[in-house]
C-alpha cells in the first residue's frame, strides 16, 4: 500500500453511485487509470452507505488512490475517506473543515460564475478543488442545465486550486476540454455504463495523458 497522491496529480476522477460489483467495479476502473474516486450514493442510509463506502475506501487504500465520499462529513470522517465533496447546497466548506481537518480533500461544486466568485474570492472557503459544470446537461444531475465551455474556462483561469470538469466526459470530448483549460476530468456514465470499465478507463487516461503532457 502506498499513500494516496496529492490531488494536483490526480486527472482521472471516478464518481460511481453504489453498484452490486462495488469492489471489482472501482478496482478495474483503478486499474484503468482512474486516480481518485468519489462515492456518491443519494439513497442509502447512513449505515448502509458506510458499509458500501468501506468498500470502495479499501479498494483505493490498496491502490494508493484518494477516496472521496459525497455530502456527509460525518461519515467521511467515521470511514477515515481522504476526503469529501460538497454541493452548493451541502454541508458548508468551513464545517466539513473542521470535521475532517487540515488535511483533508475538500471538494466544491460550481455552476456559474457567482459559485466561482464565492469559492475562489478573498473570502473564499478553504477548498482543495473546484468542480465545473456540467458543461453538458447530464442525468447525474437532472434538471441542471450545461454551463457550456465558457463556464469551464473562465474557472480554469481563475481558480488557484484545481479545477474537476464534470457534464459528459468521453475520450473524443477531452481535446475540446482541454483547450478550454480543463486537465482534470470528473468521469461518471462513460465508466458506469461500460461493459469493460478497465478498457474504458485506459483509453480515456491514454486521451488525458495526451493532453495534460503537452500542457
Amino acid at each position: 500500500m502506498t499513500p494516496p497522491r496529492g490531488i494536483e496529480s490526480c486527472h482521472l476522477y471516478l464518481c460511481t453511485p453504489d453498484r452490486p460489483d462495488l469492489a471489482a467495479f472501482v478496482a478495474a476502473c483503478i486499474a484503468g487509470g482512474v486516480d481518485i474516486v468519489q462515492l456518491r450514493e443519494k439513497h442509502l442510509e447512513a449505515k448502509p452507505l458506510l458499509e458500501r463506502a468501506r468498500i470502495v475506501r479499501a479498494v483505493c487504500t490498496e491502490a494508493g488512490v484518494p477516496f472521496i465520499l459525497n455530502d456527509r462529513p460525518d461519515l467521511a470522517l467515521e470511514v477515515e475517506a481522504d476526503g469529501l465533496h460538497v454541493g452548493q447546497d451541502d454541508a458548508p466548506v468551513a464545517l466539513a473543515r473542521r470535521i475532517l481537518g487540515p488535511d483533508a480533500i475538500i471538494g466544491l461544486s460550481t455552476h456559474d460564475p457567482n459559485d466561482l466568485a464565492c469559492a475562489t474570492g478573498a473570502a473564499a472557503p478553504d477548498v482543495s478543488y473546484i468542480s465545473a459544470g456540467p458543461v453538458e446537461a447530464t442525468p447525474t444531475k437532472p434538471g441542471r442545465p450545461g454551463t457550456g465551455l465558457d463556464y469551464l474556462a473562465l474557472a480554469t483561469a481563475r481558480a488557484a486550486v484545481p479545477v474537476f470538469v464534470t457534464g459528459g466526459v468521453t475520450p473524443d470530448k477531452i481535446p475540446a476540454l482541454a483547450h478550454a483549460g480543463a486537465r482534470h476530468f470528473v468521469v461518471v456514465r462513460y465508466l458506469t455504463e461500460a461493459t469493460d470499465p478497465q478498457r474504458a478507463a485506459r483509453v480515456l487516461r491514454d486521451a488525458i495523458d495526451c493532453v495534460v503532457e503537452v500542457a
